[in-house]
């Protein structure tokens, strides 16, 4: 059955605690914004299928931008259990290889020169959208942890901080490869 109607009076569950909580706690905020990222990072999976821009090439072997995307949605579904209070935990060798991925693609792409305006190709202005979303997943987590409200591993919060870090770099990739040039802000 897709509904029970036990969340009718704004009470929710989670894994199997027996306490409810408001569906406006700090902790059901912080798995609703994990779970919006990760469905979020569904449709850019969809898109970079679909894409032209290829993958990334991670020793011998070449990884579609797909395949990335579709790990760091397992990733977050591990985080998720985490904050639920689930006994998962991001361990280092994740954290390890996200930077590994953003290094590959920052010794491809030009540096950095300032803020840049989303858009470009399609896939570049989705992943832009769901570095954002990762951005405020990590606020709501990083605020879960300060309030003791869940035992998060030592690799957790550093694994959303490199996710955004990582959602920024492919969505740089997608526009470099298409050969579209970044636009700064005029500030005028």
């Amino acid at each position: 059955m897709l509904y029970t109607g036990k969340g009718d009076k704004g009470t929710t569950k989670v894994i199997d605690s027996k306490e409810r909580f408001s569906k406006g706690s700090d902790i059901i905020e912080a798995l609703g914004s994990l779970d919006e990222l990760n469905s979020f990072l569904g449709l850019c999976k969809s898109k970079a299928r679909k894409a032209p821009e290829g993958g990334v090439v991670l020793g011998k072997k070449e990884e579609k931008i797909s395949e990335i995307l579709r790990e760091v949605q397992g990733n977050l579904f591990i985080i998720q259990a985490q904050v639920a209070g689930a006994n998962k935990k991001i361990a280092k060798v994740k954290l390890t290889r996200i930077e590994k991925i953003i290094n590959i693609i920052e010794n491809e792409i030009p540096p950095i020169k300032g803020f840049s305006i989303a858009g470009g190709t399609e896939l570049s202005s989705l992943l832009d959208f769901a570095r954002t979303l990762a951005r405020r997943t990590e606020r709501r987590v990083v605020l879960v942890k300060e309030m003791n409200l869940g035992n998060l591993s030592d690799y957790t919060l550093p694994y959303l901080n490199r996710l955004s870090s990582l959602l920024f770099a492919l969505a740089r990739l997608s526009n470099y490869r298409s050969g579209i040039k970044e636009e700064s802000p005029n500030y005028k």
